[in-house]
């Protein structure tokens, strides 16, 4: 893994790529994705300016797909704040500014999650959008499990304010004719295995999060390994990392994993990105050399 730094008019960003290991075959068969990692405040417009900065380092650093973290917009004051700020599906400021973005940097944008309107006035939906170079929405996944976790000192409730989504969901691009099938999920459904069974086959699985950090301490890395271990895919997480204004502490270590659970990119703390390539070459021979899929028996 190498760690290298910005232009100096963009001091506290981080860029790392992928260690060198891989020499594919046949450079048709790759694609370079990127995760950005944020430090939220509870600002939209600040937000959207920061995720646009990162969106582009990143894009210029030849990323073709890019993932923001969850609550990547607005990491609130107060759990109802994203109330103020939620969405018809398909209109508002967030998802414009979104397909702007995605527009004009040519690329595929994995918007993180944005508040939409749900059926519950109460409740929105916990929502990844997916842009296409474009700008048009070409996939949506509304949160499924839904975060609760209490301590002494720390509570977490997402169904309080926020409606469950009930369908897994999956979208694909074609590049230079090669196609690439992506899963889509988010930070809490990642502790539930059947949810990436049902998914089904995929090159990549992408996962904006915002762990906490005292869950994340234990077990960001063991379950993003074990996913990536067992579905004999790559994963992408995309993490929120640092302290918030509203006094939570997110884990941070967006990450790049092979399918083989080999860590490729890890950025511990702070705003920047991970970048990597996926390949198709890397995938078969994992898949060959451990048919592991195509043994299952439920």
């Amino acid at each position: 893994m190498r760690l290298t730094h910005p232009a100096l008019n963009h001091p506290q960003c981080q860029r790392l790529h992928q260690r060198n290991d891989m020499n594919p075959e046949n450079p048709s068969a790759i694609i370079k994705i990127a995760s950005v990692q944020m430090v939220s405040s509870p600002d939209v417009e600040e937000n959207l300016n920061t995720a646009s900065k990162l969106v582009r380092l990143a894009a210029e650093d030849g990323a073709q797909v890019i993932v923001l973290p969850e609550y990547f917009c607005l990491m609130g004051l107060h759990d109802t704040d994203k109330l103020a700020i939620k969405e018809r599906f398909g209109k508002g400021p967030i998802q414009d500014r979104l397909a702007t973005i995605a527009q004009e940097n040519a690329i595929y944008l994995v918007a993180g999650t944005i508040p939409l309107e749900s059926i519950q006035a109460n409740k929105v939906l916990n929502t990844t959008l997916i842009y296409s170079p474009e700008g048009k929405c070409i996939g949506r996944y509304d949160k499924i499990h839904l975060f609760g976790f209490a301590t002494p000192t720390e509570r977490y409730e997402e169904s309080q304010t926020i409606e469950a989504g009930h369908q897994p969901q999956r979208f694909s691009l074609e590049l230079n004719g090669v196609e690439w099938q992506f899963g889509l999920s988010i930070c809490y459904d990642l502790r539930f295995p059947e949810l990436y069974r049902a998914l089904g086959a995929v090159d990549c699985h992408l996962i904006p999060a915002a762990f906490t950090y005292t869950t994340g301490k234990e077990h960001w890395e063991i379950l993003l390994r074990a996913r990536a271990i067992e579905n004999q895919c790559y994963v992408l997480a995309s993490a929120q990392g640092g302290s918030h204004q509203n006094k939570r502490r997110t884990w941070g270590h967006s990450m790049l994993i092979d399918p083989w659970g080999s860590i490729l990119g890890d950025l511990p703390e702070g705003e920047g990105f991970v970048s990597g390539t996926l390949s198709k070459d890397t995938l078969n021979a994992v898949r060959s050399k451990l048919p592991a899929l195509k043994h299952r028996k439920l």
